[in-house]
């Protein structure tokens, strides 16, 4: 009986090893599959990673990384079809950025263009190519967009889907949803499952960080492009202004032209009139940049042209204005004042709503504001301004000294917000008149630019300086 027992016994302690050993191995069989498909897992998100990287390496355009992003994840979840819509820059729209031939309509889809797609296919793939979806526009898109969060939906879970399992993922950066990322299988293909879903939301994560650095490599290149741009304009509006001071008899001239930005408003010239006359521009348009210049160009030319025609400073003035006039949007108008010089020291001026040239006198050391009356140029069709814009004659004498400027100068402000103003301007002058037209400019540029700090400019800033001999 002893011996049934231990043998009974014994048997039993076998088949509990068998048994544990069975167990053990099919656990052992458990675990290993769980580390191979997380191993596939892990490769499949390291081959979509390693695409991207590639792309961008090599430079890839937009409408390529687009589709990359979507074949990718096609490829590594084995799903038939997907689609990639990117916000607009408001925030405002998805917009079809790339979509696999022959996919469902993850958006809402007018019953007509569902007619004419039962005779004509290709109907309903131009229709989604070329309508963006709206952030109030109901469907799955926008409900993913709105939500946040990555969906999974079975074959015949939505029925604004019908036949076919979805993966609908929000990409999102720093906060802000950027896309929407949307793979579909028809029913008869293998179903998502969760461990797709994890797949799919990592596909998510790192296709809006590509996204993300396109934007930013884009806006890169585009401001690369338009600084270049930017310089080129820049080196030819230089072209435009005088490359060095005339030879006039019984003058010194000199003039410096600074820009706040790339482009300037300001303009001045130099003009042979013949008959031993020589005519001065100075010239400041309202506003700053591209605009301003092309205004500044377009008044250069008009005077150039009219100006050796013309007897007097104000019927020169007369004439801009009138070509000007139309071509000048109501926000905008030029200042300018215009001098002819002629030998021996006679002067005729015209200003058209331009500060004051200011005239220092050798003989007494008093500085004189000059203000012949006008209006700015571009303001009025002529009836007003021909009426108000004249001709001031003055003689300068031997020493004498003017100045002329643009706003940019008086306007100035320091970091505390103070303007260098017009008594600080007129200062300048007064110490450095007495040597030589060069040194009238350089000491009060400097003088502004102490005063406001060497990389502080508000606005454009030019001067001119005529000397009698």
């Amino acid at each position: 009986m002893n011996i049934f027992w231990i043998l009974g016994g014994a048997l039993a302690v076998v088949l509990v090893l068998y048994v544990y050993q069975r167990s053990g191995r099919a656990a052992l069989r458990g675990v290993r599959r769980e580390l191979h498909d997380l191993q596939n897992e892990e490769d499949r998100v390291f081959d979509f990673l390693h695409g991207i990287g590639a792309a961008f390496s090599e430079g890839v355009r937009s409408s390529e990384l687009h589709r990359l992003i979507v074949e990718s994840a096609l490829r590594i979840l084995d799903a038939r079809h997907g689609a990639l819509y990117v916000t607009n820059k408001s925030d405002t729209q998805l917009l079809p950025a790339f979509l696999a031939p022959g996919g469902p309509a993850f958006v809402p889809v007018p019953p007509e263009i569902l007619e004419q797609t039962s005779r004509h296919p290709a109907t309903l793939e131009s229709f989604l190519q070329l309508h963006p979806v709206g952030l109030a526009t109901p469907g799955l898109l926008t409900e993913c967009w709105k939500s946040g969060s990555v969906r999974l939906i079975p074959a015949g879970g939505d029925d604004r889907l019908p036949g076919h399992a979805a993966l609908l993922g929000p990409l999102i950066y720093r906060h802000r949803v950027i896309g929407v990322l949307a793979l579909a299988n028809p029913v008869g293909m293998p179903p998502f499952e969760e461990k797709d879903l994890k797949v799919f939301r990592t596909i998510a994560e790192q296709s809006a960080f590509a996204l993300y650095n396109e934007a930013v490599y884009l806006e890169a290149g585009e401001k690369r492009l338009l600084d270049r741009d930017l310089a080129m304009a820049r080196d030819v509006q230089r072209i435009l202004l005088p490359e060095s001071d005339p030879d006039f008899p019984g003058f010194e001239l000199h003039a410096i032209s600074l820009a706040a930005r790339h482009l300037s408003g300001d303009y001045f010239d130099y003009i042979d009139l013949g008959e031993g006359r020589l005519g001065v521009a100075i010239a400041d348009v309202s506003g700053k940049g591209v605009p301003a210049s092309l205004i500044m160009a377009m008044c250069r030319t008009v005077l150039r042209r009219e100006a050796p025609d013309c007897q007097s400073p104000s019927e020169a003035l007369r004439r801009v204005n009138h070509q000007l006039y139309p071509d000048i949007k109501e926000d905008m108008f030029v200042s300018m004042a215009y001098l002819i010089l002629e030998p021996g020291g006679r002067i005729s001026m015209a200003r058209a709503g331009h500060d004051a040239p200011i005239l220092r006198r050798a003989a007494t050391g008093e500085l004189e504001k000059l203000t012949p009356k006008g209006m700015a140029l571009g303001i009025d069709s002529g009836d007003v301004f021909n009426r108000v814009c004249a001709d001031f004659t003055f003689h300068m004498e031997s020493g004498d000294c003017l100045l002329l400027y643009t706003d940019g100068a008086t306007e100035a402000v320091n970091p505390e917000g103070t303007e260098f103003g017009i008594e600080r301007l007129m200062e300048a002058l007064r110490e450095s008149a007495g040597s030589g037209a060069p040194e009238v400019v350089a000491r009060v540029a400097g003088a502004v630019q102490q005063f406001t700090g060497q990389n502080l400019k508000h606005d454009d800033f030019t001067l001119i300086a005529l000397r009698k001999s």
